[in-house]
């Protein structure tokens, strides 16, 4: 009598090992796909929301205006609080900057750390900041999908290695070593690499995806980021910050801090 081969005959025969390496890559394979979903809904909904802002902040009258609209759109006015958008939470940030810069608690002297420097210094380091968190933000998930890409085939490999061992130990001591035998068993458990495969895939054409995307949003950051600093840096030509103030609030100074940002934001990218 025919012996029923398949994958549900080798998890009835396999050890806990085995039953552990499926486990595990079902693990994996869940968070894959719940990262590409999640993430290609984010991706998606901050690119809607950028566009209407771009569309919104190049129509507008002036920086006032959108300082105005910012400031309705977020009533806390805490702009650390839910940002999905960068391109607004730069704005937001810069204005911020200028507005803190303008401020009689800092016409005479720096209070703390943060306020040392030009102000074109100061907003250069906000800018910067805004940047680097919000690059943080999208490259969450890309370090999990990068591991499940490069260790499921291996993962699925050990577990057809271990199979195919016990395989050969049960046909061994059966004494049957014909191939009719021997190619069932070992069949089964090559669907462990298939499996191993199977979850690797996705997670390898997901992570060089978001990469791209990512790599993408970062230059338009990075190049709107240059000229919000050209914008703001009009408004604190005359503003003095600190015992410095005076002596570096030379336009020169400024055209030379909206070089650094692009330097520092284009070093920030992958």
């Amino acid at each position: 009598m025919e012996n029923s081969l398949g994958f549900a005959h080798f998890l009835a025969n396999s050890d806990g090992i085995a039953r552990f390496i499926l486990v595990l890559m079902a693990l994996m394979s869940i968070g894959t796909w719940y990262l590409i979903l999640a993430k290609s809904a984010r991706r998606i909904a901050i690119r809607r929301k950028s566009n209407a802002f771009l569309k919104s902040f190049w129509a507008a009258n002036s920086l006032d205006d959108i300082a105005g609209e910012i400031r309705a759109n977020n009533p806390t006015n805490n702009p650390n609080k839910g940002i999905t958008e960068p391109f607004a939470d730069l704005v937001q940030q810069g204005i911020a900057v200028v507005e803190h810069c303008k401020a009689d608690n800092i016409r005479q002297s720096p209070q703390g750390l943060m306020d040392f420097g030009t102000p074109g210094e100061f907003l250069m380091r906000s800018i910067r900041h805004v940047i680097t968190q919000h690059k943080a933000h999208m490259e969450y998930g890309n370090t999990y999908l990068a591991t499940v890409a490069s260790s499921a085939p291996f993962v699925g490999l050990f577990g057809t290695v271990w199979g195919i061992y016990h395989a050969l130990l049960a046909i061994g001591m059966s004494g049957q070593g014909t191939l009719d035998k021997v190619a069932g068993p070992v069949g089964e458990a090559l669907i462990m690499t298939a499996i191993g495969l199977a979850v690797a895939i996705p997670a390898a054409v997901a992570y060089n995806a978001f990469t791209r995307v990512n790599r993408n949003a970062l230059g338009e950051l990075n190049a709107f980021a240059h000229e919000l600093f050209t914008l703001l840096a009009t408004d604190l030509k005359t503003t003095p910050h600190g015992s410095q103030g005076n002596k570096t609030n030379h336009p020169a100074s400024h055209a030379a801090g909206a070089k650094n940002v692009l330097t520092v934001a284009q070093k920030a990218m992958p």
